[in-house]
């Protein structure tokens, strides 16, 4: 191993099975949390509300999902590709460039239902294959919603399990 901190250039890549076997990869079998975040376009309105926000209008959102999982043989928890693809396939079409209170369950569409909304995809896409068998224990430990850069509403697991 090189001195941590000193500049060098690789001298050789490291290669599998030759400079390190298969029972390296995985350091410590240890629950570890990812961390994916997506932006989508979308407008709302509330209901019973006296302000601004009961017209018409829109947001780019930014949404940030949390997820921690046993590290399997190879060293991942979930890979980051598979979050894309769950977000991709099973949210996103319900958000982006969408009139949020026609395709999203009936509710008021503030930012903390929202929330609730996305933790539940997202726990019940890590519960079914393919996704429950490469993510070892796999589960949402928190979403964040942000309606703006400075503004969002949080669910955690603690709170979703009460």
């Amino acid at each position: 191993m090189k001195q941590p901190g000193a500049f060098h250039i690789v001298d050789q890549l490291q290669r599998y099975d030759v400079d390190i076997k298969g029972h390296q990869l995985c350091y410590k079998q240890k629950r570890v949390m990812v961390s994916k975040a997506f932006t989508f376009d979308a407008a709302h309105h509330l209901h019973a509300y006296e302000g601004k926000c009961k017209n018409l209008h829109g947001h780019t959102y930014k949404v940030e999902f949390g997820i921690s999982s046993m590290i399997n043989d190879i060293g991942l928890a979930l890979d980051f590709g598979d979050i894309k693809h769950i977000w991709k396939e099973r949210i996103e079409p319900y958000l982006d460039h969408r009139y949020l209170n026609e395709t999203l369950p009936p509710m008021n569409t503030t930012a903390e239902n929202m929330v609730i909304w996305l933790f539940e995809q997202m726990d019940a896409a890590l519960a079914v294959e393919p996704h429950k068998s490469s993510c070892v224990g796999g589960r949402t430990e928190f979403v964040r919603l942000y309606e703006t850069p400075t503004s969002y509403a949080e669910a955690r697991r603690e709170w979703m399990m009460e």
